[in-house]
């Protein structure tokens, strides 16, 4: 049905652009092809665990998925010199595949993106944008943006033409990627593809309280490489002010990545404090933390507890 695949393709998004392409689009396709792209940098932690989790929708929903390794993308945001970058596709391809990719398609950036007819594309969207345009859909992108390099305004066209090259109808990111996604629509028509369908879902912030989950600060992240005990000791000290939803690193890591593999949460607690709690869903969970009827080192302990189940086989 439809409507599954749709309900699939929304869940735990932050916008979907433009949602009244969604339903024409999967009536006429029944495998549209949607990709993800990844910087092979550092450690693989629960920040890339959310966008598998959505590619995995996308799959259920019946899409073909292209997860793109962008070598080149990485070494121009200044990320690792090519032997390290290729030791980290090996690592990453291993981990995305037990973390529940084994029938996607991986594709290397450096395999297509040396083509002439890539090179002349790039060159084409550079006579039609800005300088300040093309800097401005990489704040949330690019790695030291107040001394951006040359490289890294080349960056966001070779993300663009990466959508024309692998024939995507959807491209996925997280809403950093917003703005370079808004210049592919824009461009692409203009180079002969058609403007894709963007989806985008929230960034977990960071567990140390300001910022996101990245890479480049280990206090910041859980990484799948995380033994149990650093998983509970991280996610003790972690920021989950009591009765607030917004911003809150543990409720996030519940609803991107727990909660869409389970289908219910138990909570177990003294019977002097309540005893234990079940949630259902989400948003079940979520009213109640806001009610402050559960304690965040409550929350705390079980969504560690479901982490260290979710991430055994990747570790």
């Amino acid at each position: 049905m439809v409507d599954d695949r749709l309900r699939l393709v929304r869940r735990n998004t932050v916008e979907i652009i433009e949602e009244s392409e969604l339903e024409p689009l999967f009536k006429e396709k029944k495998h549209p092809v949607a990709y993800c792209g990844y910087e092979t940098s550092g450690e693989v932690h629960l920040g890339h665990l959310v966008t598998i989790t959505k590619l995995m929708d996308l799959m259920e929903a019946g899409c073909k998925i292209k997860v793109l390794f962008a070598d080149w993308h990485t070494w121009l945001n200044q990320k690792g010199e090519w032997d390290f970058i290729h030791d980290q596709v090996k690592e990453w391809k291993a981990i995305f595949k037990k973390a529940g990719l084994k029938d996607a398609e991986f594709v290397l950036g450096s395999s297509f993106q040396r083509d002439l007819a890539y090179i002349d594309d790039i060159l084409k969207m550079s006579l039609k944008t800005t300088m300040k345009r093309a800097l401005r859909s990489m704040q949330e992108v690019a790695r030291d943006i107040e001394h951006a390099k040359v490289s890294q305004l080349i960056y966001p066209f070779m993300q663009i033409e990466d959508i024309k090259a692998l024939k995507l109808d959807i491209a996925y990111a997280g809403i950093e990627q917003r703005k370079i996604h808004m210049l592919a629509r824009e461009l692409l028509p203009e180079l002969g593809w058609k403007a894709p369908l963007c989806i985008h879902t929230p960034l977990i912030p960071s567990i140390a309280k300001e910022g996101k989950m990245s890479s480049s600060d280990p206090e910041s992240l859980i990484s799948v490489k995380d033994s149990p005990e650093s998983i509970r000791k991280k996610l003790n000290k972690a920021f989950c002010p009591e009765g607030v939803i917004k911003d809150n690193p543990v409720l996030a890591i519940t609803g991107l990545i727990v909660f869409p593999r389970i289908d219910s949460l138990e909570v177990k607690r003294p019977e002097k404090f309540g005893g234990n709690l079940a949630f259902g869903s989400f948003d079940e969970l979520s009213r109640s933390y806001e009610k402050k009827e559960l304690h965040p080192q409550d929350l705390k302990k079980a969504v560690a507890e479901e982490l260290i189940s979710i991430l055994g086989p990747l570790r």
